[in-house]
């Protein structure tokens, strides 16, 4: 396993990290449902090849993740591994929330201290909750007290904010959505270049977007799969965003051991991406960005709706069905394979899903286009 250097801390920190998001489920539609005994094989496989990087967070699986990641990482030596969690800004409603999250995540998660915390998702509608409830300040006071050994914050917000939140507080790093389609798509070389002159170092999320750098339109799938037949498409994305200087670690939220498998042979050794390589990259790209796809990474904060449609679900289908030339019956055939209360017709426009996407998409409009083309 590749390691990097905390440079605020000095600390060796495995350039891959697992991300708890997107663990194995007993139900698919119960996010809560995580199918323990196989998310244990992930995370012990991934420990016993050298991860020693592992970042969950208050709401991810339904509140759930959290507390198995205290129950997985048990069996093993406390100061043998870093652990990440973050604050839910849109929980805090007052100061006095700020403390209370904190205590009960420690407790989720069973330990005294967190390696790595964060302010959550931070961006312009969140940032002024962050700000009324001086959670800066208190968690500051956490970090003194040995309770926080790094503090930082995950962005998703625009560049003026960005030099807003830098110029806020003493950080100690920056989790940053990096990947190859966002470089230019989401401005995101601009926020990493803004971080590296600040001297912040980034933990890499979405390096493959939710898995939609796995699954690619066919031309560009060829691209990449001519030039080498053996790797996996998600191994370009995950060898692009460890490239980037910097970078102290590439989360990556596996939900199968075989991807475990995948993700930890890239960085053993890690080996960056040549110049021949970053050009067929380039051309992949192009190839992507022709599909006009919409820059969904399954995160599921839209989740859940309050009218049941399965938002993530019903984007995967549309997306599919523009990746694999737009053909209608595939599309209709997804759809109604989806059970009837969680397709996208039910939707009633109400924004909460919109209001709280990372990516700012308009999914209202887009369930809307895909009921219509379901009905076609």
């Amino acid at each position: 396993m590749e390691y990097r250097v905390n440079r605020h801390g000095g600390e060796k920190t495995s350039l891959l990290g697992l991300g708890m998001m997107r663990l194995p489920l007993r139900d698919p539609a119960d996010p809560t449902s995580i199918d323990e005994e196989k998310a244990q094989q992930i995370v012990d496989y991934a420990y016993a090849h050298g991860v020693n990087y592992f970042d969950t967070a208050y709401p991810y699986h339904g509140r759930m993740s959290e507390k198995f990641c205290g129950r997985a990482l048990a069996r093993y030596p406390r100061q043998s591994y870093h652990l990440a969690s973050k604050l839910p800004g849109w929980l805090v409603n007052g100061a006095e929330d700020v403390p209370r999250l904190f205590e009960e995540q420690l407790q989720n998660c069973q330990t005294p201290y967190f390696d790595f915390y964060l302010c959550h998702s931070v961006h312009e509608e969140n940032w002024p909750r962050y700000q009324a409830a001086n959670a800066y300040a208190q968690l500051d006071e956490r970090r003194q007290k040995g309770q926080i050994h790094n503090l930082g914050f995950s962005f998703h917000g625009g560049v003026p904010l960005l030099k807003e939140v830098l110029a806020a507080g003493k950080w100690d790093f920056v989790q940053l959505q990096l990947n190859y389609f966002d470089w230019d798509y989401q401005d995101a070389r601009t926020k990493y270049e803004l971080c590296a002159a600040a001297g912040l170092q980034v933990v890499v999320m979405e390096p493959v977007r939710g898995g939609g750098l796995a699954t690619l339109c066919d031309s560009a799938a060829a691209l990449l799969q001519q030039a080498a037949p053996d790797a996996s498409l998600a191994r370009w994305a995950i060898r692009w965003a460890a490239g980037l200087p910097g970078v102290l670690c590439v989360l990556s939220g596996m939900s199968t051991l075989e991807q475990v498998v995948d993700n930890t042979a890239a960085m053993a050794p890690f080996i960056p991406l040549t110049t021949a390589e970053q050009a067929t990259l380039a051309d992949a790209l192009a190839a992507i960005k022709a599909q006009k796809l919409v820059p969904c990474t399954t995160c599921k904060y839209c989740m859940p709706c309050p009218a049941g449609v399965n938002i993530p679900g019903m984007l995967r289908i549309y997306n599919e069905y523009r990746l694999h030339g737009e053909i209608p019956a595939r599309l209709r055939e997804s759809y109604n394979e989806a059970p009837e209360p969680t397709r996208a017709a039910h939707c009633v426009a109400c924004g909460k899903c919109k209001a709280q996407c990372p990516q700012q998409i308009d999914i209202p409009a887009h369930m809307a286009t895909i009921a219509a083309l379901a009905k076609e």
